[in-house]
């Protein structure tokens, strides 16, 4: 994907910004406070529906506005033309458009415009618990298995149904007439899940050896949500149920789900440094673009924000070598104006105002 124009109104101190990025890097540099993470915050808007800091309700509209809205044009390496996509969110309501047709879910716009953002809470991809992993990988299904929407969406179905019926009492005859479905979808979820973290363990290893060789190989280790290997999902439901009765909700199955990420040059059980954290969910961040490319042929725009905290001045460097080696559009935030590896676009963000440097 290649962005060719971006705008922005009234979002957080940002009143009106309009983009014209460049291909590869682009750089925003500026003061604290000056709208830079807002920018991309505008970008995760549009291809996730949300944005990383919270509600649109939250402070997102600025104040004594009534939406913030998000404009993007780009296009896709192979087709002709180019794609359009718009959206006015008020928090409580939305509207959007995709080439110009209405657009009825947003999931639709985030099929369409892809981002892969890394942001100060992405450190949870190894730091914190299951869900950020669990919507990491299903967000890397979403976007390259056509059927995993619907799918995901079955097992979420009979998840909350069961659910359901455990918190109200019902009789175990009830609860069984979806133990079935349950099991069914969630058998399926779980295989396209640990075939996906396979490949993604691929696509891992030239990430992390440039850019964090000193952490060793990072090794990919898929916990299904339930022993799968000594028990069927629709065993370990039948086994959980009196249990489950008991809890209110169900406690197996890939709802649960989580993966691990080892470090071959770290001790099992030493705990990361920020700086290492950091550079190990950069790695599985940009694996899972790589993997993108991959299986679309079409590389997502990468947003990181505050790339410079925490990270030493040669892990800086390795990650700008890293990006200026592949094809991927990408936008970086920081205080400073890091040094790039090759060209780069830059734009200065001061007072909500951005322009771009001669």
């Amino acid at each position: 994907m290649l962005l060719s124009r971006f705008e922005l109104r009234d979002l957080r101190n940002l009143a009106e910004v309009a983009l014209q990025p460049g291909p590869g890097l682009n750089m925003l540099s500026g003061p604290n406070g000056a709208g830079k993470t807002s920018l991309l915050e505008g970008l995760h808007l549009l291809a996730y529906g949300r944005s990383f800091r919270g509600r649109v309700r939250d402070g997102l509209v600025r104040t004594g506005r009534d939406a913030v809205e998000v404009f993007a044009e780009w296009r896709v390496e192979g087709e002709e033309g180019s794609h359009r996509a718009g959206l006015r969110h008020a928090g409580g309501s939305w509207e959007a458009r995709l080439d110009g047709e209405p657009v009825s879910h947003l999931g639709e716009l985030c099929a369409a415009f892809m981002v892969v953002t890394f942001e100060p809470g992405s450190h949870a991809l190894v730091s914190g618990g299951g869900e950020p992993r669990r919507r990491f990988v299903d967000w890397g299904l979403f976007h390259v298995e056509q059927g995993f929407l619907p799918l995901w969406r079955r097992y979420s179905r009979a998840l909350k149904q069961r659910n359901a019926l455990l918190k109200s009492g019902a009789p175990g005859s009830q609860i069984s007439a979806w133990d079935h479905e349950l099991a069914a979808s969630g058998e399926e979820l779980t295989r396209r899940r640990g075939l996906y973290l396979n490949r993604l363990q691929e696509r891992l290893a030239p990430v992390a050896a440039a850019l964090a060789p000193a952490l060793g190989e990072m090794v990919l280790d898929f916990e299904p949500g339930w022993r799968r290997s000594s028990l069927s999902l629709a065993d370990a439901l039948a086994v959980a149920r009196e249990r489950d009765q008991f809890l209110g909700h169900t406690s197996v199955g890939p709802h649960r789900a989580d993966w691990k990420l080892r470090l071959a040059g770290k001790a099992e059980g030493e705990a990361l440094s920020r700086g290492q954290a950091k550079l190990a969910a950069l790695s599985c961040l940009f694996a899972q673009a790589a993997d993108c490319a991959a299986e679309r042929a079409d590389w997502p725009v990468i947003a990181l924000d505050d790339l410079a905290s925490e990270l030493d001045a040669a892990h800086r460097e390795r990650v700008l070598a890293f990006l200026a080696s592949i094809p991927a559009q990408a936008f970086i935030t920081g205080t400073d104006l890091l040094q790039p590896v090759g060209p780069a676009t830059v734009f200065h963000v001061e007072h909500g105002r951005v322009t771009r440097a001669a």
